[in-house]
């Protein structure tokens, strides 16, 4: 059964819903992004964190 009754919903409140389903879907999307990105650094083989070559023992005094 069909409402009667006109739109309540303004364009302005539409178009603000909408820019923000947008804004969420990105900032989504860059955290899945940074999430992807941290996983595949994880599995590469890397330097020392704090790029202390590690190969050579330290003498100490």
């Amino acid at each position: 059964m069909a409402s009667s009754g006109k739109k309540k919903t303004t364009m302005a409140k539409l178009t603000r819903e909408s820019r923000l389903r947008e804004r969420r879907a990105e900032k989504q999307a860059k955290k899945a992004a940074r999430k992807l990105a941290a996983a595949d650094q994880a599995s590469q083989p890397s330097d020392h964190p704090l790029g202390y070559d590690t190969s050579q023992p330290t003498s100490s005094h």
